[in-house]
């Protein structure tokens, strides 16, 4: 099965009202439990369980309410390590988050890519700097691809995004 083999972290986290515990297993529900605190660990959601009164028999709430957009991504990617997909799919996966949360989720997201095909979604260039090959779409098409640095040097739509997107706000 298709799915069975990517593993997929969205903009927009959904957890299903349980414990962190519980929504961290639904990447892989036979795994064992230090599998389940080394996902948890590599996702930096330890931080977050340590915090938290239950830990990890810390209710969610429906959607994941009681946590904050960064918790529940560091949910979300744990549960994605747990799964040890040989794809993943990343889809604007730092996009409102606070610097703390960021860069915790850039952490866990750092391990997640490690040895696997990834496919991301990203507006945010720094994001998309260390990619193999970059795709600039436009309207839904292709107008450019190849490598971060060979599309700098040609100039095209890539570089120009990347020169404003590079360039500090009201300088």
């Amino acid at each position: 099965m298709l799915m069975a083999r990517i593993a997929i972290v969205f903009q927009d986290v959904y957890l299903f009202d349980g414990t962190i515990e519980e929504n961290v297993r639904l990447g892989r529900p036979g795994a064992g439990d230090a599998e389940v605190r080394a996902a948890a660990t590599a996702a930096r959601l330890d931080e977050v369980i340590e915090r938290l009164p239950g830990g990890w028999a810390a209710d969610v709430g429906e959607g994941g309410a009681l946590l904050s957009g960064g918790e529940r991504q560091r949910v979300s990617i744990a549960r994605a390590l747990l799964k040890d997909a040989p794809v993943v799919l990343l889809d604007e996966v730092t996009s409102a988050l606070d610097p703390v949360n960021e860069a915790a989720v850039h952490a866990g997201i750092e391990r997640l890519m490690a040895g696997r095909t990834v496919v991301m979604v990203a507006h945010r260039m720094r994001t998309v700097r260390r990619a193999d090959r970059v795709v600039f779409l436009d309207g839904g098409r292709i107008v450019e691809e190849g490598g971060h640095d060979e599309l700098l040097r040609r100039g095209g739509r890539y570089a120009d995004f990347w020169d404003i997107s590079m360039t500090p706000a009201g300088g």
